[in-house]
């Protein structure tokens, strides 16, 4: 069969349920998954025809994507800073909001070694030199969060934590495939109340869509990813944020930050848990959509 062929049938069969230039991607994530081509085979190769073995995963993936289940639970992985990533229905699909706010980490932490080796430049130790940025990240499901900062920030100990043990054995699997070392915990953080050793940094993208929200949300989502670590009852909605200050206050060191990802709706309530005598240098900063997304803040 012509590959053209089989992309007409996908628009014909998809373009009701999803925009037309989602359609083209899923065709395109699929050949490339299945049959290693390229993007562009279809303009360099117009006539490229496909053998009836070959047709079979995508005509099953088009099946899938029917029922909106997403394409990557479909293929099995997806792409997140430049990684890949296992996912499967126990996970949440890692989106690119998620990448500015790890992308905030890697670059506060590297201007914060910086400085520290500038202000110690006279009477620097080899012990100053090769100190390791304790980070951990709460709420960790696929790992992308803490398994990207480890890839990133190779002179740092990366420590992650999730109640689902189902996430964690995700989380270890990106780990292992993007060769990175990462200490997992199975944690509640809603009661855990401190972990051995103190950190530098805490990362967290905990749940935080309210029940009332759950109109905007595509079926897809709804359907197919994991409701726990979606969303949060309306009347606490700060239910996960509470807990996470209360954790940092405890277990971060002194200059230690705390980053999170936040409903857009709940910017400004979610940075008035900053706004006590301990936090400082407060941000609240907008995703590439010119939504409120993530906050930071420092112990003094």
């Amino acid at each position: 069969m012509l590959l053209k062929e089989i992309k007409t049938i996908y628009h014909k069969e998809l373009d009701a349920l999803y925009a037309r230039e989602e359609v083209a991607s899923f065709f395109c994530i699929a050949i490339e998954h299945y049959l290693n081509l390229e993007r562009f085979v279809l303009a360099m190769q117009p006539d490229k025809i496909i053998s009836k073995e070959e047709e079979q995963p995508l005509f099953e993936t088009l099946a899938q994507l029917k029922i909106q289940r997403p394409i990557q639970y479909i293929i099995g992985e997806t792409r997140f800073m430049e990684l890949d990533f296992i996912v499967n229905e126990g996970v949440l699909i890692p989106r690119p909001e998620t990448e500015e706010l790890v992308r905030w980490v890697i670059d506060d932490v590297r201007n914060v070694k910086c400085e520290s080796r500038r202000r110690n430049a006279s009477k620097e130790t080899t012990a100053i030199k090769n100190a390791r940025v304790q980070i951990l990240d709460i709420g960790t499901g696929s790992g992308c969060i803490a398994v990207s900062l480890a890839k990133n920030l190779p002179n740092t100990e990366v420590f992650a934590l999730d109640v689902s043990e189902q996430a964690l054995k995700v989380a270890q699997a990106n780990a292992l495939h993007n060769n990175v070392s990462v200490s997992f915990t199975t944690a509640d953080i809603l009661t855990l109340q401190e972990l051995e050793g103190s950190f530098d940094v805490i990362v967290s993208n905990p749940p935080y869509v309210r029940e009332l929200e759950k109109k905007e949300i595509e079926s897809n989502v709804l359907e197919h990813e994991p409701g726990l670590a979606l969303f949060v009852p309306d009347d606490d909605p700060l239910l996960f944020y509470k807990k996470i200050v209360q954790f940092a206050e405890k277990n971060l060191n002194k200059k230690g930050s705390l980053f999170l990802e936040v409903n857009q709706y709940l910017g400004i309530e979610t940075k008035a848990l900053f706004e006590t005598t301990i936090w400082t240098a407060i941000q609240l900063r907008k995703d590439m959509f010119g939504n409120d997304r993530m906050l930071m803040g420092t112990l003094k």
